[in-house]
């Protein structure tokens, strides 16, 4: 029986919604499990979340996370649907899309860095990570050259983690101006990784904070941005209460990889 694939997202922006009620966020115990199974059971729970946010849930887009996934495992995803697929490395990537479907879409959603910003601006239709202002420049000359214009998300180290990339909250706040006035990128919104817990709810207040920040930016630009990146597959629910619009799964899906942390998609 064909399985319908989840919907790509809308620009319809929504609220905030607590929920008591939190699914099980056991991981498939192995990297050959049934994908389409897992997707099955993923796109239900994004619906279960969506509904007790009351949203739709064609304004949330699942994005598969294939870091070291083989071509073929890509393209028996595609087969079942998915048509969104994001890479961690530059290098990876730039060998593992020549070898997919052309109609696929790829999205960054690593760090970058901005030696590799051409690459990136050739091989992907959005860039999630863009964490600093210099890159968001590299990003845009990189964007002359090719005569290409880049939609980005900013990252935003929310949780203000040692280890983590992205922008300072007030940083991001202080050069959005500056970041708005390059020609070559198209801001659509923000990103962000939350600390790993093995409670989604402990993440909740990160997520939040990012949908708050979303607004504040709206604000200053006087103009609405269309995506929150937020939620992996350890907390993706909490994400989708809180306003994701892109879910970024890759263990549920896939199962983990033998050097998966974590914190990783």
């Amino acid at each position: 029986m064909p399985r319908t694939p989840l919907p790509h997202y809308s620009n319809t922006l929504y609220g905030s919604h607590s929920c008591e009620l939190v699914i099980s966020n056991r991981f498939p115990d192995s990297p050959r499990m049934d994908l389409a199974a897992n997707l099955e059971m993923v796109n239900a729970r994004i619906r279960a979340a969506c509904k007790r946010a009351r949203r739709d849930p064609a304004s949330v887009t699942l994005l598969a996370v294939t870091k070291g996934q083989p071509p073929a495992r890509v393209e028996e995803a595609a087969n079942l649907g998915l048509a969104l697929f994001g890479e961690n490395r530059v290098q990876e990537a730039k060998a593992k899309i020549p070898q997919c479907s052309g109609r696929l879409r790829w999205h960054m959603i690593g760090h970058l860095q901005s030696n590799k910003s051409r690459d990136a601006v050739q091989l992907f239709e959005m860039i999630h990570s863009v964490d600093s202002a210099g890159l968001a420049q590299e990003i845009d000359k990189s964007g002359d050259k090719l005569a290409k214009t880049m939609p980005v998300l900013l990252e935003v180290n929310v949780a203000g983690e040692g280890s983590k990339f992205g922008f300072k909250p007030d940083q991001l706040l202080a050069d959005l101006p500056a970041l708005n006035k390059l020609r070559r990128v198209e801001i659509h919104g923000l990103m962000t990784m939350a600390p790993w817990s093995p409670e989604p709810e402990k993440v909740r207040p990160v997520f939040r904070r990012l949908r708050e920040l979303k607004e504040a930016c709206e604000k200053a630009l006087g103009a609405p941005l269309a995506h929150l990146s937020m939620g992996m597959s350890g907390d993706f629910e909490v994400a989708i209460e809180e306003g994701a619009t892109l879910v970024r799964l890759g263990t549920i899906l896939f199962g983990p990889r033998n050097s998966a942390k974590p914190a990783t998609g």
